[in-house]
């Protein structure tokens, strides 16, 4: 069912993913100019006689960023009418579209006025919104065929606190991190995890303190994904999309953690760094799925009491209901 939908959501969650990664692939090697202060023409030009490795990242990045609007467009448009009916269906195709728009908006205004490390730190964050929406349209897309034990579930009210909680967290972690590439801190604490060696002290600039609240921020996060993982484990292991969703969550986060130490070690290897980029977006959009399935409680338990329209029956921490 819907094959041709579920192929074009597919490489539209690639393509979002690849507008991602480019734009961490521009902010690494420094070519958010390399098209100059034209926009969204390279120097004034459609097709640009100076060809040096940043304009070519820059416009690459660019054309990327066109097609995926128009990609998002029409799977919000194809969704909207194929599977309206499913309730987030329409949210979520309407956050796609106006966040991809924003990060465009902010990325021209870069480009055209320039703004501050502050501002453009929030341009990574602002995509990763609108990545995460077209993977939940992808997902939605291939419930309809019950591939999934999701539909009907009922995530424990202590387990539904966290996940909610988490994906706001993570999302301060992941603007920290991107504070940290358009500040060009990655380096200034040149060991791992903490900050200090015998040629250079914690001095206590901005920079350092940019760079170790960021390790510290995904410290925390890390040790919070672990305590879920073992909680999920010990209580909850029948439960296969909440089992093996936050086992993917925890390797993704353990990729994260030795991803941004090789960072250090290897003196921002270009390569590793976008890998660090992958895995705290392919983490967020699992965030987003947990979160997906928490609004779906109140419905599932109103389901479940058809004698209680109010929906205020206390929720017991291990009911599940999964096809």
């Amino acid at each position: 069912m819907h094959t041709k939908l579920k192929w074009f959501s597919v490489m539209t969650t690639f393509v979002m993913l690849c507008i991602l990664i480019g734009g961490a692939l521009v902010t690494k090697t420094d070519s958010g100019m390399g098209c100059g202060r034209s926009w969204p023409l390279c120097h004034g030009q459609v097709i640009p006689e100076n060809i040096t490795p940043e304009l070519v990242i820059e416009l690459a990045h660019r054309i990327f960023s066109g097609l995926g609007t128009f990609m998002v467009a029409g799977l919000a448009l194809w969704s909207w009418k194929t599977i309206g009916h499913i309730r987030e269906t329409k949210f979520l195709a309407i956050l796609s579209i106006s966040f991809l728009i924003i990060q465009a908006l902010i990325g021209a205004a870069a480009v055209i006025w320039s703004q501050s490390d502050f501002v453009m730190a929030l341009h990574f964050g602002i995509s990763l919104i609108s990545f995460a929406a077209v993977l939940l349209l992808t997902l939605l897309i291939f419930e309809v065929d019950k591939k999934f034990e999701a539909e009907k579930l009922i995530v424990p009210k202590r387990i539904s606190v966290h996940f909610i909680a988490i994906t706001i967290y993570s999302y301060i972690v992941i603007y920290s991190g991107a504070l940290v590439r358009h500040t060009e801190a990655s380096l200034v604490c040149p060991d791992w995890p903490f900050c200090f060696n015998d040629a250079v002290g914690f001095n206590f600039n901005m920079y350092q303190w940019i760079q170790m609240g960021h390790r510290l921020a995904a410290g925390l996060l890390f040790i919070w994904i672990v305590y879920l993982a073992i909680v999920i484990w010990k209580h909850h292991r029948q439960v296969k999309v909440l089992f093996h969703g936050w086992n993917i969550s925890l390797l993704l986060v353990c990729l994260q953690v030795l991803a941004g130490a090789l960072i250090i070690f290897t003196r921002s290897n270009l390569y590793i760094a976008l890998m660090h980029a992958i895995f705290i977006t392919c983490l967020f959009g699992v965030f987003s799925y947990f979160l997906l399935l928490v609004s779906r409680n109140k419905k599932n338990l109103q389901r479940l009491s058809p004698g209680n329209s109010s929906g205020t029956e206390e929720e017991p921490d291990t009911t599940y209901t999964a096809l």
